[in-house]
């Protein structure tokens, strides 16, 4: 199986520095990441660790609940999934730490009822590997056909 790699160059201290996270293993691109920027509602042209795992989880979600559409007898047609992560402080251990994720999915799906829908989207939401690797996050799920 493959390995994927990103790699983030940082400079400076963590309140004033700066850095660019490279997607290294595709080459797509190269994007800027800032403490102040991660922390502040505006991304203001910046990404962030969440965004990124965002990206991550919504493209895997995807794919698993394709896969699981097709496993319960549908056919996908289209799916519109978001992921999104919330990040603030940890009161417990102190710093900070991902709050939450919710995975939102509206699909067109030949064959299935909403609540083959929603069976598959749960198993899916449990069987994607990112939601494995973040398994200590609360993940809840808004699923529903289009």
């Amino acid at each position: 199986m493959a390995t994927r790699t990103a790699r983030t160059a940082w400079n400076g201290t963590l309140q004033d520095g700066s850095g660019r996270t490279e997607l290294a293993s595709s080459g797509l691109g190269t994007f800027d990441v800032s403490w102040p920027k991660r922390t502040s509602e505006e991304a203001g042209g910046s990404t962030s660790p969440e965004e990124l795992i965002a990206a991550a989880h919504a493209s895997c979600f995807a794919m698993a609940f394709s896969g699981g559409i097709a496993k319960a007898g549908g056919t996908p047609q289209s799916l519109d999934v978001t992921a999104d992560v919330d990040f603030g402080p940890d009161k417990e251990r102190g710093g900070f730490m991902i709050t939450g994720i919710t995975l939102t999915v509206r699909g067109k799906v030949e064959g299935l009822d909403s609540a083959a829908f929603e069976k598959a989207a749960q198993e899916a939401k449990a069987g994607c590997p990112v939601s494995k690797a973040l398994a200590g996050v609360d993940i809840t799920l808004d699923a529903a056909l289009a």
